[in-house]
């Protein structure tokens, strides 16, 4: 979640700063004097926001992808978790061998020759489920991002707006009317939507 949060605030922080710049090259009108006013000119321009946050975490697609990566954590913590057992064991057994005495020095050094390699080959696997499994949260957050991105841009006509700002904790947004929010509507188009594609 905190890879998702990090790339959805530098993308509202980018948003932020382009309707800035479009806000305050575009036209230049005199300045309103009344917040009811500035208020209302905002709505009528078409600007709105969503809670980021709430928006991902009811968002059924999310849920479903988050619960796919888990299960695969899982699968990797288990495979994980059987190699260093048998590699454990091994340990336990070439400790055995030679305190004992049961075991030339050749075979002792071939051995432990043996137990070095399988600990490298199980640091390498480590490392590259982990390495997988950050690139896959990483692809996954993308692909739930430019999903919300796109049925905001589907239905731009629809909820009236030019601009839809993320508000999220520690985003640049610090406060919004709520009659600008339009999260709820969000969620349920989205999860109507996704419930509709996930059917076919």
């Amino acid at each position: 979640m905190k890879n998702l949060t990090n790339v959805l605030l530098a993308l509202l922080f980018m948003a932020v700063a382009a309707l800035f710049v479009l806000h305050f090259t575009g036209n230049k009108e005199t300045s309103k004097d009344n917040n009811t006013e500035g208020t209302a000119s905002a709505v009528s321009e078409g600007i709105a926001f969503v809670d980021i946050d709430t928006v991902v975490f009811k968002f059924n697609m999310y849920s479903d992808r988050r619960e796919e990566l888990l299960e695969k954590q899982r699968n990797a913590e288990t495979e994980l978790n059987s190699k260093g057992s048998q590699y454990e064991r091994g340990v336990k057994d070439f400790q055995d061998k030679v305190n004992k005495g049961l075991v030339t020095r050749a075979t002792a050094a071939e051995m432990e020759q043996n137990l070095i390699q399988q600990q490298q080959e199980l640091v390498n696997l480590r490392d590259q489920l982990q390495s997988n499994l950050l690139e896959e949260d990483q692809v996954m957050n993308r692909q739930i991002l430019e999903y919300i991105t796109t049925f905001l841009e589907e239905h731009k006509n629809e909820y009236k707006y030019q601009y839809v700002l993320g508000k999220s904790f520690g985003s640049p947004i610090l406060y919004g009317d709520s009659a600008m929010d339009i999260t709820q509507q969000v969620v349920d188009g989205l999860n109507a939507k996704y419930q509709t594609e996930k059917k076919k």
